[in-house]
């Protein structure tokens, strides 16, 4: 019979903030995304088998493995008997204590100066990773997935290659016993010459893959005039790098708006990367190798160059597009940081940088890490004293540099209402987390940027 929907004593944020709070502080990990499924799906009154065709997997799994050591994982963290049928009494009595009782920082035995600093991607194995589940889960599943593609789309900063990393990851314990192999490569990387034309890039593309591989060189013994580009490209991926590894290999491509950059670069790169897709989903090949390549984009702003539907990449696929913090999840940090801010700290916090990952890890850790109050933090936040200000001098350089950028975005900042832009440039604006898109409308993404740039002179004479 099916499980009964129960209506929520609590909502599942607010269980989650909690249930992740307590194991954090008992474990020094996070809640896992099959265990966050599964404690959502008891929330809602569902029973193990719903739970398990909710989250594909078998119910056997979820009803004698995940359940059980959930239920006793979060026995342990609360210190009372919590169990399917209780937990969301246990959660609502939690979160009622949580709301009355002062939690002093440091009291789950954390050490500030253990942090790592908040530079580049989360480290794989960092307490400081917050997971925003359904994602994680659903990336897992679909890498596994013979001739998968996954497109992460998100502003820049905002967690696209820490979580890349962990899809890597995941292939490579799950799939360990199949022989996989893993590239990241960050399209940055290129030299300009490499994008002159596509034979040169395509080249480029084979050498450095063979390279991260250690796989043989050959690229010189399957370029050939006759056939183009294209077709060299795919015969030096089956022959020599498929055949090779004889096993899954996962390619993620990280940065791929640089190619945004180069027309005659992208529009057939991609329409190679779509035709890869496509062979491994229903090709006629009749070689299975494809079904081998798993696809990982990675790219920051929208696509804005012309490309074929049919033929474009960006259609097809799981697509992930990364939103900013809500305010349940930088509670959730918050505490991972052992942080005692109040509801009303955190809503101020939100209001300066409007849950932006990046603009939040530096505040937590500095919080966490320097004598720094939040209410220094906010008011030094705009100025060249601010803990910002490498980040915010970065993006100021980056407007002076591009006319039309920075002109369209002095647009932004003078309106008291959310405005219509040209699409390049709201795209552009966007990729660099200045903007939020609305629409066809786009408005300044926090109060920091806003306060900030309004005290620069943005605009440089163009030329």
């Amino acid at each position: 019979m099916a499980g009964r929907r129960q209506e929520p004593l609590i909502s599942f944020e607010n269980a989650l903030t909690i249930a992740d709070q307590a194991v954090f502080s008992k474990t020094g990990r996070h809640l896992k995304n099959i265990e966050v499924a599964v404690l959502q799906g008891s929330l809602l009154g569902h029973n193990y088998d719903q739970i398990a065709d909710e989250v594909g997997y078998a119910p056997e799994y979820i009803k004698h493995d995940v359940g059980p050591k959930l239920w006793k994982l979060l026995s342990a963290s609360f210190g009372e008997k919590v169990s399917k049928t209780n937990v969301m009494a246990v959660l609502a009595q939690q979160t009622h204590r949580h709301n009355t009782t002062s939690v002093l920082p440091g009291d789950n035995g954390f050490k500030p100066s253990a942090l790592e600093p908040p530079v580049g991607p989360v480290s794989l194995h960092s307490p400081l990773y917050l997971q925003r589940p359904p994602i994680e889960s659903r990336c897992y599943d679909e890498i596994l997935r013979p001739g998968s593609l996954i497109r992460i789309k998100a502003p820049r900063q905002m967690g696209k290659t820490s979580l890349m990393l962990r899809i890597l990851d995941h292939a490579k314990q799950q799939l360990e016993h199949d022989g996989v192999m893993t590239v990241a490569l960050s399209l940055q990387r290129a030299d300009k010459a490499a994008f002159s034309d596509l034979d040169r890039f395509l080249r480029w593309f084979c050498t450095v893959i063979t390279r991260k591989l250690k796989l043989p060189y050959r690229v010189e013994d399957y370029w050939s005039d006759t056939f183009g580009s294209k077709s060299n490209c795919t015969a030096y991926f089956e022959d020599c790098i498929l055949s090779e590894i004889d096993g899954p290999l996962v390619l993620a491509l990280d940065q791929v708006d640089e190619v945004f950059l180069h027309p005659e670069v992208a529009d057939d790169f991609f329409t190679l990367l779509r035709s890869w897709y496509e062979e491994a989903s229903y090709g006629d090949s009749g070689n299975p190798l494809w079904q081998n390549l798993r696809l990982i984009i990675v790219h920051s702003t929208e696509v804005y160059i012309p490309l074929d539907i049919n033929k474009s990449p960006f259609n097809v696929g799981l697509a992930i597009e990364l939103q900013p913090f809500t305010f349940d999840q930088v509670s959730i940090l918050a505490k991972s940081y052992a942080l005692n801010l109040s509801n009303a700290d955190l809503q101020q916090l939100m209001d300066f940088i409007a849950g932006h990952p990046y603009l939040v890890q530096q505040a937590l850790y500095h919080l966490a890490t320097q004598n720094l109050t939040l209410e220094g933090l906010i008011n030094t936040g705009a100025t060249d004293a601010s803990i910002y200000h490498h980040h915010l001098h970065r993006l100021l350089q980056n407007l002076r540099e591009h006319h039309i950028l920075s002109t369209t975005y002095q647009q932004v900042l003078e309106a008291s209402a959310p405005i219509e832009l040209e699409q390049l440039p709201a795209f552009k604006l966007h990729s660099m987390g200045l903007v939020v898109l609305q629409g066809n409308q786009v408005i300044s993404s926090c109060q920091l940027y806003r306060q900030y740039f309004l005290t620069k002179n943005i605009v440089c004479d163009e030329g």
